[in-house]
């Protein structure tokens, strides 16, 4: 499946679009292929375009004045990600988007953005719905990391995000569910005993 496929697949799955409607869709997403570590917001700069994933894994993160990292978010395949404060009000951006894998995105300029939602409500109103769609799973995590423990909230996350198990270094899922690296450990450990 092609990336312009894939994103004309992804638009469908919420809106419907006629063919030609599609294709002018995906014309204006253009691939980028990153390397692993590669930085593509960093705070200070404007956010200049939002990112669907097609392949590998991405997370936005914040440091402290310590140099200690916080896992804000992490987008897989068909998941978007940007520093979305950034690029909605075009202000400078406080968290860094990295590439955690090699990775494969499509990446959505704001201009271009605004130019899809002006050419054709229904694209006003696939933008709509990713966004209602990605404030209910924020709205979601908060309550999970508010309400669970530690080993309930890891229990969930790998329930429900199993693609990210494998694919992104446990330093970065322990600061994702806001726990030491060494904790997600033990609570690894114990999963795998009790399996045993």
């Amino acid at each position: 499946m092609t990336n312009q496929t894939r994103i004309i697949d992804f638009l469908r799955q919420r809106v419907e679009v006629t063919d030609e409607e599609a294709l002018q869709f995906a014309a204006f997403f253009h691939e980028k292929t990153l390397r692993k570590k590669q930085l593509i917001v960093q705070p200070g700069f404007v956010a200049q375009h939002r990112f669907y994933v097609t392949e590998g894994a991405l997370r936005s993160f914040i440091t402290d004045p310590s140099g200690e990292e916080t896992t804000i978010a992490l987008a897989a395949a068909d998941w978007w990600i940007t520093d979305y404060n950034s690029y909605i009000y075009q202000q400078p951006a406080t968290l860094f988007v990295e590439a955690v894998t090699t990775a494969t995105v499509l990446q959505l300029s704001f201009d271009d953005e605004a130019t899809l939602k002006k050419m054709n409500p229904k694209f006003e109103t696939f933008f709509r719905i990713i966004a209602e769609r990605g404030l209910a799973a924020q709205q979601r995590r908060l309550i999970t990391n508010l309400t669970q423990s530690a080993e309930e909230r890891y229990e969930s996350f790998a329930a429900t995000y199993p693609q990210f198990i494998n694919l992104v270094p446990q330093y970065i899922i322990a600061s994702f569910l806001g726990m030491s690296t060494e904790f997600l450990s033990k609570i690894r450990n114990k999963k795998f005993f009790r399996k045993s």
